[in-house]
């Protein structure tokens, strides 16, 4: 499969996707909306996938929404020809697509933030579980110096991921922070040296890799994420006892606990492309909406 405008590789277990159109300092179009949709679709139903990082091509992460319609950019009816109704799905924006679909990832998502992330280049790596930044990486939700507001559910994930204060101070300015400040923020979980960044997710995912059994991985991240809407504990201790029943018959729980007994590396037989339980994705039921 080829790409405009990202590049997809896998290599061990770890797909790499870049996006690539360093000339534009790989700013976010509808081309790269969808090869990204594209790309996740690609790695989840690949069980030889066991985890994806995000980054940049040159020396930027992803520079926002291009601008070259100018003025007209964030004006759809101007780009379409016709009013566009708020119900309508065209009116969805690009960048919400994007970090939905990699809200629903089978795969843990890490994201590789290499250099200059603003607009939806922060908020695309908000759905993701894991972010490094380089140490010259400038992040901004510069929203409301552009007349608009957060988009990409950054309303929804920004406040879970670093807290309700800090989303409305950062999205109150729109003004552009550093690394260090994304890291006392709680936004990154580290910060590394720009040709140490690669090789520090790549240590994360490899772990990831050799160590867990996928649909576990799988499980868990859907849990996790899933669970930052529940209302009650009991949403979350329904979801937990039916994991543990489920998998707690399955061969990879038996290869589990021979491997550790045995004091060998675990070779988990279950795959997430056939094995997931049967009451996924539960909160499809209505006592979970």
């Amino acid at each position: 499969m080829t790409y405009e405008t990202i590049r997809y590789e896998v290599k061990d277990g770890i797909a790499l996707l870049t996006l690539s159109r360093p000339d534009k300092l790989n700013a976010f179009t509808g081309v790269m909306m969808n090869e990204m949709i594209a790309a996740f679709d690609r790695s989840d139903a690949d069980d030889a996938v066991r985890a994806v990082i995000v980054t940049g091509d040159g020396r930027a992460f992803c520079a926002g929404a291009d601008l070259s319609s100018g003025a007209n950019t964030f004006d759809f009816a101007k780009h379409g020809g016709a009013r566009i109704e708020y119900e309508d799905d065209a009116a969805r924006d690009g960048g919400g697509r994007v970090t939905l679909r990699i809200f629903k990832s089978l795969k843990p998502v890490i994201g590789a933030i290499n250099g200059p992330a603003v607009g939806i280049g922060a908020t695309m790596t908000l759905p993701m579980d894991i972010r490094l930044a380089a140490d010259n990486a400038r992040i901004g939700f510069v929203f409301s110096r552009r007349g608009i507001v957060p988009e990409a559910c950054s309303s929804y994930f920004l406040p879970r991921v670093v807290g309700i204060s800090q989303a409305l101070q950062w999205c109150y300015s729109g003004r552009v922070f550093d690394a260090q400040e994304a890291l006392r923020g709680g936004l990154v979980s580290a910060v590394h040296p720009g040709d140490k960044l690669l090789p520090a997710a790549m240590a994360i995912a490899r772990e990831i890799a050799d160590n867990t059994a996928p649909v576990s991985v799988a499980m868990i991240r859907q849990m996790m994420w899933r669970g930052l809407g529940m209302t009650d504990p009991m949403d979350a201790h329904r979801v937990d006892s039916r994991g543990i029943l489920s998998r707690g018959a399955s061969p990879d729980v038996r290869e589990g606990v021979t491997s550790f007994l045995e004091k060998r590396p675990a070779a988990f037989p279950d795959k997430v492309s056939t094995n997931m339980p049967d009451f996924y994705p539960w909160w499809d039921e209505p006592q979970y909406k």
